[in-house]
C-alpha cells in the first residue's frame, strides 16, 4: 500500500468528496490538512455553497479542472456514486478514507486500473511524510 500511497501524495490536485465546514468533521480537516501542505484541493459536497471560504463544487463533474485524485469521506453508499463518477471522468486515483467503503466497490476500483487506497488515512499519511 506504501507505493500507493506514495504516488498519490506526490499529485498535487486534489478533490474531498463530503468536504464540510464542520471543523469536527474529517471532511474538514483533510481538506484544509492538504490545503496546509500546499496541494490545490477542491470541496464536493452538494449541500455547501462553500468550504472554508472556497466554492464548494455539488460534483466531481463540476469542478472547473480534472484532478489527479479524490479523497473519499462519505458514507459507503455515496462513495459508490463517487467511485462512479471518478470512473466516468477517467480520474486514476481513489482514496477512501476508513469506513467509507465495502471490499465491492475497492474490487471495482482496482479492476478498473485505479489506484486505490483504503483503510489509511490521508490525515495520518500526510503528518508522516511532513514531520
Amino acid at each position: 500500500m506504501d507505493a500507493q500511497i506514495n504516488k498519490m501524495l506526490s499529485q498535487k490536485v486534489w478533490a474531498v468528496v463530503g468536504a464540510t465546514d464542520n471543523p469536527v468533521k474529517y471532511g474538514n480537516k483533510i481538506y484544509k490538512k492538504l490545503k496546509k501542505f500546499g496541494y490545490e484541493v477542491y470541496a464536493v459536497n452538494p449541500n455547501y455553497a462553500e468550504v472554508d471560504g472556497d466554492t464548494c463544487y455539488p460534483t466531481l463533474a463540476a469542478l472547473p479542472k480534472k484532478v489527479d485524485c479524490v479523497d473519499v469521506v462519505v458514507a459507503p453508499k455515496l462513495a459508490d456514486a463517487a467511485l462512479t463518477e471518478v470512473m466516468a471522468l477517467g480520474i486514476e486515483n481513489i482514496w477512501f478514507q476508513p469506513d467509507t467503503f465495502t471490499v465491492e466497490m475497492v474490487e471495482r476500483a482496482e479492476s478498473a486500473g485505479l489506484t486505490t487506497v483504503y483503510l489509511n488515512c490521508v490525515l495520518v499519511e500526510l503528518d508522516r511524510r511532513n514531520a
